[in-house]
This record gives structure tokens, sequence and C-alpha cells, in this order.
């Protein structure tokens, strides 16, 4: 499937326009909402609300860093077997799938959030269109719902993954003896 590149290697361009809405915007938007959404929806665990509100521009982006590093791998397998990668079809089930957790946010608390405006403009044509390659390329059948709840969890883990690597980067750094 290498006439298919687009479909493996664009998944790291997409996701990278997709994320600079989110570096743009989370650092105010968290500034701004979280506050009000505190308010709004009390049964959310206390701790979550302290992490969205420690976790600062810097920080952010480096964790948005980490996750470049794993779509690039899973776009680099995916490139390498035409498209077979396993890894490769978790990575973009999931980015297609969370473009929906991005939306349900936003209906949540009815309004913007980040990545609100990328998902359904870049993220879910991006995943229809390079599945359709793929579809064409007779290398991908339809997803079956074990697979949407793989690419789902790559997704979860390799978020988490990243923002817990991105938090004790910057913290180590940060409490470096200045020379």
């Amino acid at each position: 499937m290498r006439d298919g590149a687009g479909a493996t290697l664009g998944l790291p361009a997409a996701w990278t326009v997709h994320d600079l809405e989110e570096v743009a915007t989370v650092p105010g938007w968290a500034r701004e909402q979280v506050p009000v959404l505190r308010q709004r929806f009390p049964q959310v665990p206390e701790r979550m609300w302290q992490l969205m509100e420690s976790t600062d521009g810097g920080e952010f982006a480096v964790a948005v860093a980490g996750m470049a590093v794993v779509t690039a791998a899973a776009a680099a397998d995916g490139y390498r077997a035409g498209g077979r990668s396993a890894f490769y079809r978790a990575a973009l089930n999931g980015f297609g799938l969370h473009a929906l957790v991005h939306l349900a946010q936003a209906a949540t608390v009815r309004g913007y959030t980040p990545d609100v405006v990328t998902s359904p403009l870049l993220v879910i044509p991006f995943t229809r269109w390079a599945r359709g390659r793929l579809r064409g390329a007779c290398v991908l059948r339809p997803t079956r719902p074990r697979e949407a709840v793989q690419g789902l969890a790559l997704a979860a883990v390799a978020t988490a993954g990243s923002h817990l690597a991105a938090r004790r980067l910057v913290r180590r750094v940060r409490s470096a003896p200045r020379t």
C-alpha cells in the first residue's frame, strides 16, 4: 500500500493540526471554565479539577509532544506494514473515535471545549478517508467492537502516559538547581 502513504503518514500531520487547537486553547479555557464546571458538576472528583488547574501551558505542550511521538511511531509502523500494523490501526481508530469524545464533552458543557472545532472538520474526515484508502487497498475490514475499544484504550493510555511523563519531566526541570 505504498501508493496510499497519505493514509498512514498523514496521521501525525492531522493529529498535529488537531492538537495545535488544544495547545492554543487549553490553558486559557481551563482557567476560565474549571471554576464554572466544578460548580456545575460536583460529582466529578476534586482531584480531577485540581489536576486540570495545576497543568500549565508548558507542561501541557510537553504532554502533546509525547503524544506526537506515539502518533508518529504508529504512523511509521503503519507505513512499514503497508497499513496492516495493529498498532497503526489502533491509533487510527483511537484518533477517529476520540473526536467523538471531544464532541460529547462540548455537548455536556453546552459550549466550546478544546479540540471541538477540528474534531468534525479534520479528525473525523481524515479518519474516514484513511480508512477508505485502507479498505480500497484490501488491507482493512470493518472495525469490530473489540478493535474500537482497543483504539480508545490506546488513546487513553497514551494520553495519560504522556501527561504523567510531562508532569514528571517539567517538575524535574523546574526543580533542578540553576547554574
